[in-house]
């Protein structure tokens, strides 16, 4: 173990092997300071956590994946099942504006009926409306907006980017190993379709978010080829913007008599670290106060996060499984300074915009 930490300190990077041997064996508080050395050497000892001022806005909850982790999808027959209009979506973006809000996250289900028309006369018409980045579609709804189109997954980015959308969120990844894929998504992309759509779009100019959930059926040795795949692909497009991971939260979901025991907030900083360890290709690391909570959010800020994600004036899909963790661009101002930061909202890229 000491020889694993040595090496961190010595500026080498460590293998899959010497990962897993410290996720399984390493005390919390030395694996949190190793990774605050990687976040301080990362970025030059800077006291700045930054966030950004945004809004989930998901256009539908009807959904053909059916994903056993999801309490949000609904069939197209449900009862509660939506897709809102463009009025209503307009409404919810001007609301951002008013909170000096820079970004929406568009996001959805698989929807039976859409096709790549829907998002393109929507995205080109928020842009001509609107000073706001489009930060939307995960790779599992690129990859079926193209099957819905009969068009490449390289022609959808094009045709959607053309109409304005500005980057990708990194949703949908989950555990990125096809075997734990297999057992809580069946229908949903592989990894090596979600690589595609992440690959294409950093070639095309886009640049994504990378995110892992864990915490469900998943080994600790697949969460870090999780990790390692992520820094793989960082290594060969450098598109990814930020890292973020959250823990799994099973109520109102099909494996909640499976999950008897949701990932604490150990797991959570054990996790968090050793990605920050991991991916010193990737600069940015954000915490998860939506499943986490604020105080939690707070200490990730000592075991390697440097961001501490969004104000997020709305969110549908974790509070669907029962968490419901709401702060203010306020709160997360009072909290950063709590905890001896600086501080600073930023843009989707982050681009800081003003420090507190």
């Amino acid at each position: 173990m000491k020889n694993i930490i040595d090496k961190i300190y010595n500026d080498n990077e460590i293998n899959i092997e010497e990962a897993l041997t410290l996720l399984k064996n390493c005390d919390l508080l030395t694996l949190g300071k190793a990774a605050n050395y990687i976040r301080n050497k990362i970025h030059n000892n800077s006291k700045i956590v930054t966030f950004v001022v945004d809004r989930n806005i998901n256009y539908t909850n009807i959904c053909i994946c059916k994903c056993k982790f999801c309490a949000f999808y609904r069939s197209k027959k449900s009862k509660d099942a939506y897709l809102l209009t463009k009025e209503e979506i307009f409404k919810k973006i001007e609301e951002t504006i008013a909170h000096n809000g820079t970004q929406i996250l568009i996001q959805g289900g698989l929807h039976p009926d859409l096709t790549i028309d829907y998002f393109l006369d929507l995205f080109s018409e928020i842009k001509s409306k609107y000073n706001i980045n489009i930060h939307g579609l995960s790779a599992p709804e690129i990859y079926h907006i193209a099957k819905q189109s009969n068009l490449t997954i390289k022609d959808t980015i094009l045709k959607l980017k053309d109409a304005g959308l500005g980057s990708i969120p990194g949703g949908g990844a989950e555990i990125l190993v096809d075997e734990v894929r297999k057992k809580i998504s069946p229908n949903k992309i592989t990894f090596k379709q979600w690589k595609e759509v992440m690959i294409t779009a950093h070639q095309l100019g886009l640049k994504t978010t990378a995110t892992m959930m864990f915490g469900s059926v998943e080994s600790e040795k697949e969460i870090i080829e999780h990790i390692f795949r992520i820094k793989e692909i960082q290594q060969q497009t450098g598109g990814f913007t930020a890292f973020i991971c959250w823990s799994f939260q099973p109520k109102n979901t099909a494996l909640e008599k499976v999950i008897k025991f949701k990932a604490t907030g150990v797991e959570f900083l054990k996790i968090l670290a050793i990605s920050r360890i991991i991916l010193q290709n990737v600069k940015n690391i954000q915490t998860s106060w939506v499943t986490q909570g604020a105080k939690i959010a707070q200490i990730s800020l000592f075991f390697g996060a440097n961001d501490f994600g969004s104000t997020m004036l709305e969110e549908n899909v974790v509070s669907s499984a029962g968490v419901k963790f709401n702060l203010t661009k306020e709160d997360i101002i009072y909290l950063i300074k709590d905890a001896g930061f600086i501080p600073a909202q930023r843009d989707t890229f982050y681009n800081i915009l003003k420090t507190y």
